[in-house]
C-alpha cells in the first residue's frame, strides 16, 4: 500500500559499521560511556576500528534518520533524504544504496571523507556508539532551501543535527514555509542534555511530533515516561516515548495510548528507535489512528532487534507488510 503523504528526512549520513563485541573492554579502554553517542575524531575513528577488526562486523549505509527513510521506503511511503557525504566510495556507495530502494537522495558532497559511525554491541544486545561525522557535519545552513521540502509532507529532522543549532533552525523554518508537517527525533540522553535550550526552543516553535527513548525524555522533562509525555505534549502534538522492552506511550492533546512490544527475541538494538519511527510515521503518512501507528512502529521495531544492525532483507520486510495490512 503506498502512503499518502510523502516524507523527506535530514540527518547525518554515516555508514554504519555495526561490531560485536564479546565483553566490555573496547568501551572502556575507549571511554565510551555505554548506551550513549560519542562524537570522535577521525584518529579515533580509525583507531576504534582498528581494534574492532577482531570482531565480527556489518557494514551499511545508515545515521539514524537515514535508517527510517529506509524502512520508509520498505514499508511503501514515498521518502527523501538529505544529507552530505565525501566523494569518496563510501559516499557513492551511500547514494546508490539509497536509490536501490527508491529513495529519492538529495545530496550534497565534500573533499572531506565521508561519515562512519561505529555501532559496538555488547552481550546484553547494548549499542553504544563511536560517531565521527566527516563531511555529514559540513552540511550548513546556507545549502537548505525551501525547494528541498516542496513536495514532501512530512519532514523528519535528527537530532543529532542539533551540534548545529543553525542548520536545525534553517531546516525546520523552510520545512514549516513549505507547508511540512515536521517530526523530530530527540538522538541521544547526552544530545539533550547538552542542547537542552536549544531544544525547547525549536520544539515550541516548530515540532509537531516529538520522538524520545525514556532517557531521552527524562532528560529533557526530568520526569519518567508518562509523566514526561504529559510534559512534551506541551511543546507539540503529538508525543512517542519509547519504554524498551515495555513498548511505547504516545501523548497527543486529548488521550495518552499504550502500545506493548510484539515480544521478539532482542539480538542488538542497533536501529530500534529508527525503525519504530519507520513504522510510526509510515502509519501517519496512511491517516491511521495514533493506535494503530503505534502497533506498526512496534511491529517493525520488534522485528529489527532480532538482526545485527539496522538493515533487514526482503523476506522480513515482505512479512512485515503482510502484518501491517492485517493490523489496518
Amino acid at each position: 500500500m503506498s502512503s499518502k503523504k510523502s516524507i523527506i528526512g535530514i540527518g547525518n549520513a554515516l555508514m554504519d559499521i555495526v561490531v560485536k563485541l564479546t565483553d566490555e573492554e573496547l568501551l572502556t579502554k575507549n571511554n565510551l560511556p555505554k548506551g550513549s553517542m560519542t562524537l570522535v575524531d577521525a584518529e579515533t575513528s580509525n583507531n576504534i576500528n582498528t581494534q574492532s577488526v577482531k570482531y565480527e562486523q556489518i557494514l551499511a549505509p545508515g545515521g539514524s534518520v537515514a535508517n527510517t527513510i529506509h524502512g520508509l521506503a520498505y514499508l511503501g511511503a514515498e521518502a527523501g533524504f538529505i544529507g552530505k557525504t565525501g566523494t569518496d566510495e563510501l559516499g557513492k556507495k551511500y547514494e546508490q544504496e539509497l536509490e536501490k530502494i527508491g529513495v529519492k537522495p538529495q545530496m550534497f558532497h565534500s573533499k572531506t571523507s565521508t561519515g562512519v559511525a561505529l555501532a559496538l554491541v555488547t552481550p546484553d544486545s547494548e549499542r553504544t556508539f563511536a560517531t565521527y561525522l566527516g563531511a555529514a557535519v559540513e552540511l550548513s545552513p546556507d545549502e537548505i532551501t525551501i525547494d528541498l521540502f516542496r513536495g514532501y509532507d512530512i519532514a523528519y529532522i535528527e537530532g543529532y543535527l542539533v551540534q548545529n543549532h543553525d542548520l536545525v533552525r534553517k531546516a525546520a523554518e523552510m520545512a514549516r514555509k513549505a507547508g511540512l508537517t515536521i517530526a523530530l527525533d530527540l538522538a541521544s540522553y547526552n544530545v539533550v542534555e547538552e542542547n537542552l535550550d536549544f531544544l525547547k526552543e525549536i520544539a515550541t516553535d516548530y515540532i509537531d511530533i516529538i520522538f524520545a527513548n525514556e532517557e531521552e525524555a527524562k532528560a529533557f522533562t526530568g520526569f519518567e515516561p508518562e509523566e514526561a509525555s504529559k510534559a512534551l505534549s506541551e511543546y507539540c502534538d503529538i508525543v512517542v516515548v519509547k519504554t524498551g522492552k515495555t513498548g511505547s506511550i504516545i501523548k497527543n492533546s486529548n488521550e495518552i495510548i499504550k502500545v506493548e512490544t510484539i515480544g521478539t527475541r532482542c539480538i542488538d538494538t542497533t536501529g530500534a528507535g529508527d525503525l519504530y519511527a519507520a513504522g510510526f510515521l509510515y502509519g501517519f503518512s496512511c491517516n491511521y489512528s495514533l493506535e494503530t501507528c503505534g502497533k506498526i512502529a512496534s511491529l517493525v521495531a520488534g522485528n529489527v532487534i532480532t538482526v545485527y544492525g539496522a538493515r533487514m532483507n526482503d523476506e522480513q520486510w515482505a512479512d512485515i507488510n503482510s502484518k501491517v495490512k492485517n493490523l489496518i
